[in-house]
């Protein structure tokens, strides 16, 4: 009796075990099973390293990439250069990891049929871009290297995004002999992967922290001598401004008045407000997560001034600064970027949603912040530059160390309900924002508008 409730027992064990498993595999298979189908190693999805089937197409359906019979190009030259950042080259050498990341969809896979698009064609992906945006910003940028974006802050759509060196998929330079580093950096998508020194577009930090944290700041008066003495130290203007407004201050762009604000703000609440508005934060989108910026304010008086003109050791990385242009520009909060607008159809395929970011500050701030800005624009860089858009920006002068010259930034939006842009040019050794990145960013944004009105 004894030996027949054993085998009973173990019996009984062995049923358990072998439901456990099976309720594992199960689980496992339908958690994992995409992944499982579509691994980068998949000889059924991943040709010489890219994707091997599908296709991609700006958000007009022109067509952007063809993978399924190997890798077919825009018939376009423009459109290849500027849109290799986020479709990648023939070797797999430019890391463009948004399509891949649906690479489910592309191919149509569910848990029953599993790859049901193997051996014919894939789905199609398409992106938010505009071709013919890209193309403008791309001509703007002309020779020098850096990045143009602009995406809608209330769907989160980009609609441009170019990095720059860039180069033709059917016509690959020799990348390895490059005496005059035409090339230096080609690699990188400088949108997503790159951190800059701001320099004095990080007013637009200092700005709103002011206006937070100390009362009546703006009743206040600011004096420029064209220096700010800290000891045997000094912080420098590019002119003498005299005593003006925190508005004047702002638009004057004025490094001694920003330094006085950092002495009124203190380095903790610095510190804090930066930490608050996401600034320096990595931003994630399409399986994509961008690079840190950075953002340590400092004890000492006169290294926290400069940190508070955009220099000392801040880095902004273009994504992430332009998306808290967009939470101004929301009110104070906006809508996180984004590139793959739908893949395929059906169960199967996926359609993108909107995502929005914390608050980052409060309406009235932000209202206020969008007022400064739109007489930065109506004083200092031209409205007639921006035709029929109601722009908000802040110019920034980069400083870099050696011989380089400054990197030239320029940031903000536009505040008309039919044109929800925000946008951010940052051009390496460009010299002046105002000089430097105002045309680049008047030609990208009419053709935004153009793309917007039709």
């Amino acid at each position: 009796m004894n030996r027949v409730a054993k085998r009973a027992g173990a019996v009984i064990l062995l049923v358990v075990l072998l439901l456990a498993g099976l309720t594992f595999f199960v689980t496992e298979y339908v958690m994992q099973a995409a992944d499982w189908a579509v691994f980068p190693g998949s000889p059924h999805v991943y040709y010489a390293g890219n994707m091997g089937i599908g296709a991609v197409t700006d958000r007009d359906g022109i067509l952007l990439l063809d993978m399924n019979d190997q890798r077919e190009y825009s018939s376009s030259e423009a459109i290849r250069k500027s849109t290799l950042h986020w479709i990648g080259d023939e070797n797999g050498n430019i890391s463009a990891p948004a399509v891949p990341n649906y690479s489910s969809q592309m191919v149509g896979f569910d848990l029953v049929n599993g790859l049901y698009s193997y051996g014919g064609a894939g789905n199609v992906a398409e992106l938010t871009l505009s071709a013919s945006v890209q193309k403008t910003a791309l001509e703007a940028l002309g020779s020098y290297k850096g990045t143009v974006a602009v995406y809608n802050y209330k769907t989160g759509q980009l609609l441009c995004a170019v990095t720059t060196p860039t180069y033709d998929p059917l016509n690959e330079p020799d990348l390895e002999n490059d005496p005059e580093g035409r090339y230096e950096g080609v690699y990188m998508n400088r949108f997503t992967q790159s951190a800059y020194t701001p320099g004095s577009i990080f007013k637009i930090v200092t700005l709103a922290a002011a206006l937070e944290q100390i009362e009546g700041v703006e009743q206040m008066e600011f004096v420029c001598s064209g220096s700010q003495v800290y000891g045997v130290d000094q912080i420098t203007c590019e002119d003498v401004h005299g005593t003006q407004s925190l508005k004047d201050a702002f638009c004057n762009s004025c490094n001694c008045a920003f330094a006085q604000l950092s002495g009124l703000l203190g380095q903790q609440a610095l510190q804090d407000y930066v930490e608050k508005l996401r600034v320096t934060e990595p931003v994630s989108f399409d399986g994509i997560t961008t690079v840190a910026g950075n953002y340590q304010a400092p004890a000492e008086p006169v290294n926290l001034a400069w940190s508070a003109i955009g220099q000392y050791t801040d880095l902004v990385n273009p994504c992430s600064f332009l998306t808290l242009m967009g939470a101004i520009a929301g009110g104070g909060e906006g809508a996180v970027p984004y590139v793959v607008e739908q893949v395929g159809n059906g169960l199967s395929g996926y359609q993108a949603k909107t995502q929005y970011t914390q608050r980052v500050m409060s309406t009235e701030v932000a209202q206020i912040v969008q007022e400064y800005m739109r007489n930065n624009v109506l004083s200092k860089y031209g409205d007639d530059n921006f035709p029929g858009l109601t722009v908000c920006a802040k110019t920034g002068t980069g400083e870099m160390d050696g011989d380089r010259a400054s990197n030239a930034m320029f940031a903000g939006f536009v505040t008309d309900a039919k044109y929800p842009l925000a946008f951010i040019v940052c051009v390496e050794e460009g010299g002046y924002g105002r000089a430097t990145c105002v045309p680049i960013a008047s030609a990208v944004l009419t053709a935004c508008k153009e793309v917007l009105d039709h």
